[in-house]
């Protein structure tokens, strides 16, 4: 097992990264306040996973079990209120501790219901997707969709820990790993090259779902992950590079609607739309983004927009981001491979003119 450490000061918390870890009592324990514990999961996840982690953690004064329905359609405030629902029924008081076992969508959900939940409880998340592994997990954003707008409605709210068990990688679907892969991907883009050239030439382990791969490319990700939000917990500038092409990707999972396109999908296709950005600006060189969607493809990810995703909608769809501020859009794009940076000088013409392909 590898240790990694988020620092925060006082909110400061560690990253547990190693196999069978849901059923590891005494690590999970360590970092529980109090004997009231709800464990919220979904009704994919909690059929393989949920009763080790009940084993190990369930002879507590209090329990309560919640499983969600599955996909990101169900990331909504109707969802917050079933859990508010069951806990009050039951009792919890502000000792309890909320245990996050599942995807992005169940980690984003508990996360928010724990800051809310009697003006904040701890949380623990327990990821079961690589992309929430590498990603959502680590960093305290929690978040619930609304009708226009992914992760409008949330706040910053940091767990007590997180534990990641590689083992939970072998029973996700090849379409949910792919996904994840993407937001692998993006942290050499933004901060890594020598990171980035690895994954190119190891894609294929990658994929086979090589253990030593996927440890190296996971303890990494999350490293860079808590170095950034370590240096800017709230983004107010550095962190905001972590949402490279996550602006149209969010465009786009808007306009299809939630669960259409997958996360990481989307956030493929706006990686790409990032790095012709950069190339249209004269910021890096157009093979670099040639490169990029070999890599993508390899990976089994998209690497262009919908088809029925006009430049208006995208525009439009964009303005409402919440990294748009004082009416200012802001792109993260790339001065050259592992080199982002945040800029909030792009122009509506410079947005149609790439959506479009006219630029």
């Amino acid at each position: 097992m590898h240790t990694l450490n988020v620092e925060l000061g006082e909110r400061s918390y560690p990253i547990y990264i190693g196999r069978d870890l849901v059923a590891d009592a005494t690590l999970l324990r360590q970092h529980l306040a109090g004997r009231q514990l709800v464990l919220i999961s979904n009704e994919t996840v909690a059929p393989l996973y949920a009763q080790a982690l009940v084993k190990a953690l369930g002879d507590q004064q209090r329990f309560t079990r919640i499983e969600l329905p599955d996909g990101e359609q169900y990331k909504t405030l109707e969802s917050l209120n079933t859990i508010f629902d069951q806990v009050m029924a039951d009792g919890h008081n502000r000792s309890t501790t909320f245990v996050a076992l599942g995807g992005g969508v169940v980690g984003d959900i508990t996360g928010f219901a724990a800051a809310c939940y009697q003006r904040g409880v701890d949380f623990l998340q327990v990821p079961t997707t690589l992309l929430a592994q590498v990603d959502s997990s680590v960093g305290g954003k929690t978040a619930v969709n609304h009708s226009l707008g992914k992760n409008m409605i949330g706040a910053f709210y940091q767990p007590r820990a997180v534990f990641i068990d590689l083992g939970t990688l072998r029973t996700l679907p090849d379409r949910e790993f792919a996904a994840g892969l993407a937001e692998v991907i993006k942290y050499g883009l933004i901060v890594d090259a020598p990171f980035y050239a690895w994954l190119k030439a190891n894609m294929s382990a990658l994929l086979a779902r090589d253990e030593q791969a996927l440890a190296y490319a996971v303890e990494r990700s999350c490293a860079i992950k808590a170095d950034v939000v370590a240096r800017d917990e709230r983004e107010g500038g550095l962190r905001a590079i972590l949402n490279l092409g996550h602006t149209f990707g969010h465009a786009i999972e808007t306009r299809q609607g939630y669960g259409q396109w997958l996360h990481g999908e989307a956030v493929a296709a706006g990686m790409v739309m990032a790095l012709a950005l950069s190339a249209q600006r004269g910021w890096i060189e157009p093979a670099e983004v040639s490169t990029l969607v070999s890599l993508l493809e390899a990976a089994g990810l998209p690497t262009e927009a919908p088809d029925d995703m006009s430049s208006a909608e995208f525009v439009e769809l964009m303005g409402r981001d919440k990294k748009v501020i004082d009416g200012q859009l802001r792109l993260i794009l790339c001065r050259d491979i592992g080199n982002a940076e945040v800029v909030d000088d792009v122009s509506t013409a410079e947005l149609t003119a790439l959506i479009s392909g006219s630029g």
